[in-house]
């Protein structure tokens, strides 16, 4: 770089960091700012012979970072300065933790050190482990330490997510993949809706471009339209807020991308047909004793104008959400016949739901509130503590209950408590107390006996029967779905097959011995084998509870000295049957020759994955999977988040060059009105204009509606997207979607 241009970049350095003391959130003292400033010199440092991808220095990161958690977070000075030295200890040879604890106290290095540990990934690349998941696990064991290193963590990468333009396409969808997995639940849990609905965005436009692009288009196209209709449905509402004499404001603003994709997915609607595509805000001025009263008051007078739907009113205020979200959401049919989603939020709510974390802080000193975030954290300790040895299930199992909605419950004594959406009178039991789920012996709900898998609904009163010889059995894992209860089932029923593996091993100690066999590890392998089991632990709890007998042992005895020659047997008629398959698989490769993988475009042997079913056309990856092969996926196949943030060194670049070669089966769902001569011309436009070749169909119709489903055989996906567009043509057909 000539003198001049780093003169320039040295003034861009210097008015970004003034802008991060501008839009911080919170009041700064001059103390505030001289520590900001030492954290600033230090990352510039840190920092110096550091570029981007883009090209830029990387001090402009940390500062965006910064600005992140200043601004749209609205953390404090430690919080700021912390986020600014982030990336020092991992990227600069020159500073360590004890450097950072020396210049700027314990507090900001124990963020640090979290940020520090969750970055420093191993590389070794193990095909029966994953390493993001065991990174994942890590990044959430730093809850422990402190709440702020996974806030700063989430302000890290969406800034990395703002600035993913540079990254190679495969790089993109490794990160995308990531945020929609684990980054975009975790900020929705600690409340950052905002930076959620940024996250969720910004992942679907790397994972699915085109999707992205066509809504993001329709908003554009339709935003004339939206605003008006906003703006005829608010005035209504504020001439009668004006006529009350409230402070209010009152926002329209658009669902976001992620949200819509997900609407028109799980409805199986197009953009058009999505109905509350926006939502009007109205947030009012009130002192916290008034806020409820007015709250309802604003219901009442927008109930007055607009007629709301029962079912979809949502009291956050009364039962705020274990996030701290607080408000009155409604939804009304408004003018022209179009059902809109009105939030009703006082200025503080607002600011919770805007901040979370921060705000709720912020306001805690005026009120005297359980502190859900803690309390979830304190919670969340012992599922840390207690987790599986497999990271993949335990970061499945977190997720479970980051997304979930809530119901409310009672106690006996009128206490209210939340649990996850779904959740049965087992897990109110260990929700009260691990003792009390271990001892429970049955359940009361509204006073009458339930199962304990019983599914709770919000209002229900449950009283837990306890017993001191109770204890969990394997089918309680059948009746338990909070990630709290199942891994407290799960370390129990460890444990208790444990004790009961010791006294089997020696009762068959004892056993073996009356029939002349030593117990030892030969003999071990050879039980074990016999009795087609994984471990030696499988073997001694299955004598433990009387499984395998005197009866079973006597047959083994009797075979013990033919058991090389039927292990031998075993082996040849396994081998001919892996032959087999690999025959097979030929067979089906040969003829999927229109697949190439990485960037060289080799044909390889692969298997067409049964949970998404790709055809030619399809967006696809490959997954190596650890026995058999390589897999392939849709792009946006139920698993491929998991698959993508789990194992994304075990993820292949895909694409189809030629779908000539194959004919693939798709299967067609369709409803609607049902009237004469339906069929026909359905199949009329499946077999004569689209030459599609149909394998099955099958209609029933009830009561004036009909459903049908259609097999067909097709080349690639262009075909079967102008079928579908010729079916929802059809006079009567409501909805047409490929499974």
């Amino acid at each position: 770089m000539t003198a001049e241009e780093i003169e320039k970049e040295n003034a861009t350095i210097a008015k970004a960091y003034k802008e991060l003391l501008k839009v911080s959130y919170t009041t700064l003292s001059k103390e505030d700012k001289q520590l900001i400033r030492r954290a600033f010199e230090v990352a510039l440092d840190g920092h110096k012979d550091q570029r981007r991808k883009s090209g830029e220095a990387y001090i402009f990161h940390p500062i965006a970072v910064a600005k992140i958690v200043a601004q749209e977070i609205g953390l404090d000075a430690t919080s700021i300065a912390a986020a600014l030295l982030h990336d020092v200890v991992e990227d600069s040879p020159d500073y360590e933790i004890k450097d950072i604890e020396k210049e700027f106290g314990k507090t900001i290095a124990t963020i640090v050190d979290g940020l520090t540990k969750i970055s420093s990934l191993s590389k070794e690349k193990d095909m029966n482990v994953s390493l993001q998941a065991e990174n994942f696990r890590k990044m959430l064991l730093t809850l422990n330490d402190d709440v702020r290193v996974i806030i700063i963590k989430i302000a890290d990468r969406l800034h990395n997510m703002q600035t993913m333009d540079s990254m190679r396409p495969d790089k993109q969808d490794k990160i995308a993949s990531e945020t929609l997995y684990i980054y975009a639940p975790l900020a929705h849990r600690i409340g950052l809706y905002t930076i959620k609905t940024q996250l969720e965005d910004l992942s679907l436009k790397y994972t699915e471009p085109d999707v992205y692009n066509d809504i993001l288009n329709k908003i554009k196209e339709s935003k004339e339209e939206q605003d008006l209709y906003i703006k005829q449905f608010s005035d209504v509402v504020k001439k009668a807020l004006d006529k009350e004499h409230f402070e209010y404001t009152i926002k329209g603003r658009p669902k976001s991308i992620f949200s819509i994709r997900k609407k028109m997915l799980n409805q199986g609607v197009s953009f058009d047909e999505v109905y509350d595509k926006f939502a009007i805000r109205i947030i009012y001025r009130s002192d916290l004793a008034n806020e409820k009263f007015l709250a309802w008051k604003i219901y009442s007078i927008v109930t007055d104008h607009f007629r709301p739907n029962p079912l979809r009113l949502r009291d956050w205020i009364t039962s705020p959400k274990t996030t701290g979200y607080e408000a009155l959401h409604i939804t009304v049919m408004g003018p022209k016949g179009r059902w809109v989603e009105v939030q009703v939020r006082s200025e503080r709510m607002n600011e919770i739901a805007e901040k979370g974390y921060a705000a709720h802080y912020k306001y805690k000193q005026d009120a005297e509130k359980e502190d859900s975030l803690e309390n979830w954290i304190n919670k969340l300790q012992e599922a840390l503590e207690n987790s599986e040895s497999n990271a993949v299930d335990f970061v499945e199992q977190f997720k479970l209950n980051l997304y979930s909605q809530e119901i409310y419950v009672f106690t006996p004594k009128g206490d209210l408590k939340s649990l996850p959406k779904g959740a049965t009178s087992l897990d109110f039991a260990f929700n009260i107390h691990t003792e009390v789920g271990m001892k429970t012996r049955g359940t009361k709900v509204n006073g009458k006996l339930v199962p304990l898998s019983h599914e709770l609904q919000t209002g229900d009163q449950v009283e837990i029967l306890t017993s001191e010889t109770a204890k969990p059995n394997p089918n309680w894992l059948d009746y338990a779905t909070t990630a709290r209860a199942r891994s407290k089932i799960k370390s129990a029923l460890k444990e208790d097959r444990k004790l009961i593996g010791e006294e089997g091993k020696e009762i068959l100690r004892r056993k073996l011995k009356q029939l002349k066999i030593p117990l030892n590890e030969k003999t071990i392998n050879e039980l074990v084998n016999y009795f087609n089991l994984k471990t030696s632990l499988d073997l001694f709890y299955r004598v433990g509870i009387g499984f395998i007998d005197n009866t079973k042992l006597k047959a083994y005895a009797s075979s013990r000295s033919n058991a090389l020659m039927s292990f031998i047997k075993n082996k040849i008629s396994r081998k001919s049957t892996v032959s087999k398959e690999q025959l097979d698989r030929n067979e089906v490769t040969s003829n999927y020759d229109s697949l190439v993988f990485g960037k060289d475009e080799e044909k390889l042997d692969y298997k067409i994955a049964n949970c998404c079913n790709p055809i030619p056309g399809d967006n696809v990856f490959g997954f190596l999977t650890v026995s058999e092969g390589i897999k392939v996926h849709k792009k946006n196949c139920p698993n491929a988040l998991s698959l993508q943030s789990n194992y994304a060194y075990r993820i292949m670049i895909a694409k189809w060059v030629d779908s000539t070669q194959r004919e693939f089966s798709a299967k067609i769902v369709l409803t609607g009105i049902d009237h004469i001569g339906l069929v026909n011309e359905i199949t009329t436009i499946v077999s004569e204009n689209m030459h599609v070749n149909m394998k099955s169909i099958s209609f029933e119709s009830h009561d004036g509606l009909f459903s049908g489903k259609i097999n067909v055989v097709v080349k690639n996906n262009t075909i079967i997207k102008k079928l579908l567009d010729k079916l929802k043509k059809i006079n009567g057909i409501d909805k047409v979607t490929r499974l």
